[in-house]
């Protein structure tokens, strides 16, 4: 059973709610130049990104045969 094959709209919501929360963090991020957490956020940010790119990819995985 592949959970990310049968359950198609929840990983498109999930992977634009990432996305876009990520995209404005960075840019939240950006605009706080010479700050720490300006730096911390971005770098959530990316994070979240990256999180929406596995998502996407979980479903073209194919799972690892047992020997």
């Amino acid at each position: 059973m592949n959970f990310w094959k049968e359950h198609v709209t929840l990983r498109i919501f999930l992977m634009i709610i990432f996305f876009v929360v990520g995209l404005a963090l960075v840019f939240i991020g950006w605009s706080m130049t010479g700050q720490l957490l300006g730096l911390g956020l971005m770098l959530v940010g990316i994070i979240l990104m990256l999180t929406a790119l596995l998502l996407y990819n979980k479903a073209y995985t194919t799972p690892k045969s047992k020997k």
